[in-house]
């Protein structure tokens, strides 16, 4: 559906360098990545506001990398809304039909149906200065949709909304995709919002896709240091495989399967650490007991850093077990994992 060949793009001292993306029809796909990585400026280029300086761009097998914006077929979303202050919700809405050629019966149908997704029958005579954000939010998606795109950018839609509005912008963006037949691509920095939302994602980093594939395979399989970094796999090493064990120094951890290789690394979620005052009696084949080096605060979990000789792991804890196991720097504690949660590479 959306094809991205080898694209270059330079901006001043920033360039996007050899790009390449395949996106399917229907698809919700998001480009996840840290500021200045460069998903904005990809977002804009599939939307014609920028010019590549090579490859090609493709939406349904149309080569539209010469096309001008308005020929492309696409609508853009950025987290400031851009709507009309001077308009009412029903004319911002509106405002794109002055300049496609759509049947009028038609256009009132997807008008109506905008509406009744997006909750918006109640708003249509306000301006936009008396709306709340999640409310300008979803007249700007209602305005990108009536114009009945075939590709929907999103450039970080949530990223200016309170806790409250994200949950509903999330609901109404699953509810929008799921009823038309429209290709969304989002640009976001929010996981929560891209394992919501998303079948696959990229992963860019200074101006270069370092990984593509399903939400799974990002956050359980990194393919590189950066990504594991990026996506919070917060125990992060570099190590030697012999056999079916990495070796951190002296530190034996046993993957349960055979590395192609014989250096690499390894990667385990902090989620993935299980704490215990005494050793575990289970099936997960490593187990050590290491020094508490830290508690560290992360809202509606527990970061405990464990030393184990001069290595640092992280695991993640609720509020209630940090209480009930009487956790506190300094203590001594067992944490235990298994080998099908190390991701190596």
């Amino acid at each position: 559906m959306i094809r991205v060949e080898d694209v270059n793009i330079h901006l001043g001292v920033f360039t996007l360098r050899n790009i390449n993306l395949a996106i399917d029809e229907n698809e919700f796909f998001v480009l996840m990545g840290p500021t200045g990585a460069g998903k904005t400026v990809l977002l804009e280029a599939i939307a014609g506001l920028i010019p590549c300086k090579s490859g090609n761009i493709h939406i349904q097998d149309r080569n539209v990398t010469k096309m001008p914006p308005e020929k492309r077929g696409v609508s853009i979303v950025y987290q400031d809304y851009a709507l009309f202050p001077h308009l009412t919700v029903r004319e911002n809405v509106e405002y794109g039909l002055h300049f496609h050629n759509i049947d009028r019966g038609k256009a009132g149908r997807r008008f109506n149906r905008m509406v009744e997704i997006l909750d918006l029958g109640h708003l249509l005579t306000r301006l936009p200065v008396n709306l709340s954000g999640g409310e300008n939010q979803r007249v700007a998606l209602a305005r990108a949709l009536m114009v009945n795109p075939r590709v929907l950018l999103l450039d970080e839609p949530l990223s200016a909304l309170d806790p409250g509005f994200r949950e509903e912008i999330r609901y109404r963006l699953k509810s929008l995709h799921k009823n038309s037949d429209v290709t969304f691509l989002m640009v976001t920095h929010d996981f929560a919002d891209a394992l919501s939302l998303a079948d696959r994602a990229a992963v860019m980093n200074d101006g270069i896709i370092e990984q593509i594939g399903s939400m799974s395979d990002i956050f359980q399989r990194p393919n590189s240091t950066f990504v594991a970094d990026f996506v919070g796999m917060k125990n992060l090493f570099g190590v030697d495989f012999q056999d079916t064990t990495a070796y951190i120094d002296e530190l034996q951890i046993e993957l349960g399967r055979t590395p192609d290789n014989s250096h690499g690394y390894i990667a385990i979620r902090p989620e993935d650490i299980v704490l215990s005052k005494e050793k575990l009696a289970s099936s997960m084949l490593n187990s050590f007991t290491g020094t508490i080096n830290g508690v560290i605060d992360q809202g509606l979990f527990y970061e405990i850093e464990i030393r184990l000789n001069n290595v640092i792991f992280r695991s993640l804890i609720t509020k209630r077990s940090l209480f009930e196991m009487g956790i506190s720097e300094g203590m001594d504690i067992t944490f235990s994992f298994k080998s099908t949660a190390i991701h190596y590479f």
